[in-house]
């Protein structure tokens, strides 16, 4: 957006100005989402008290006609309780203030990475003279980032916007809520639909049943299989340069080193990784096909 507005006669002050004010207010609508779906999922839960105190009569009745002990049936009904699962959002939430100063830093970080972004293509191209390989993996970096966000903005409107449309049709209360959560969680390699269909799915089996929660997650199911893991893959791998096995493991390395802030960062910081170990070095070169599916069709295309 920056490089945009520069290249059309943009005071490079407004220019990084602008850029800061829309880098700022989409991570901070993005955050707020999430914040916002798990309070109003905490919210409603406690509504639903009826419901679920006759899912788990049922479901108590179902034990003893197969045979389950009356012991045993107690000890599992007691691991179901609804008011411990508001509780654990309610803790969620009280934990977000820890969640809100890793933002707090980003921030601060991206304060000063866009002022430093107007002039750092000038730097880096200086650079170039004396090591151009690190200069030319920086710029893949950096393009296959943007592709990546591209690639993934666009599929999780597409699934949220099918999301929202099953909602809809089978009742669930919220569904544009919960589609606005399934698009952020889009961001998430692998899990992130698992994440997006926890709340509309308990809700569906509070509000009708196991038959409706049912019919939540096979939706989902099958718009995740034919959108996200069919498609979405393909597309993602050709843009970032990384497998898919690849990613799944980027996801869990990076939730355990920074926290879930690792899970929406994590195919960029491999990203980032690859281009200083891999793409910048000669001799790391031989572990490109091996990281990036797409590489050795490239490179024979060069050839």
């Amino acid at each position: 957006m920056l490089a945009w507005l520069q290249r059309h006669q943009v005071p490079s002050w407004l220019a990084v100005v602008l850029t800061m004010v829309c880098a700022y207010a989409l991570i901070l609508a993005l955050a707020g989402a999430l914040v916002f779906s798990a309070a109003r999922l905490a919210t409603l839960l406690p509504e639903y008290q009826p419901q679920f105190a006759s899912l788990v009569d049922q479901a108590t009745e179902w034990l003893g006609e197969a045979g389950v002990t009356q012991e045993q049936i107690n000890s599992v009904i007691g691991q179901f309780d609804l008011g411990s699962l508001v509780g654990v959002l309610q803790r969620v939430l009280s934990g977000a203030t820890s969640v809100v100063s890793d933002l707090a830093f980003i921030l601060v970080l991206l304060f000063f990475l866009i002022i430093d972004s107007s002039s750092f293509p000038r730097r880096l191209a200086a650079a170039g003279g004396q090591r151009p390989r690190l200069v030319e993996a920086m710029a893949s970096f950096a393009g296959a980032t943007r592709q990546y966000v591209v690639v993934s903005t666009v599929f999780g409107l597409i699934v949220a916007l099918v999301d929202v449309a099953a909602l809809y049709w089978l009742d669930v209360p919220l569904p544009w809520l919960w589609g606005l959560l399934s698009f952020i969680t889009n961001y998430i390699p692998n899990i992130g639909f698992v994440l997006g269909l926890v709340p509309p799915a308990l809700l569906a089996l509070l509000q009708g049943g196991v038959r409706q929660a049912v019919l939540v997650i096979v939706a989902y199911s099958v718009i995740n299989v034919a959108i996200q893991s069919l498609l979405q893959p393909k597309f993602v791998g050709d843009a970032v340069g990384l497998s898919v096995t690849l990613t799944f493991l980027s996801l869990v390395f990076w939730s355990y080193v920074i926290g879930p802030l690792g899970a929406l960062l994590a195919v960029p910081l491999s990203l980032f990784v690859k281009a200083l170990l891999v793409d910048a070095d000669p001799a790391g070169r031989w572990l490109a096909p091996l990281i990036d599916p797409g590489s050795e069709n490239r490179s024979e295309g060069k050839g």
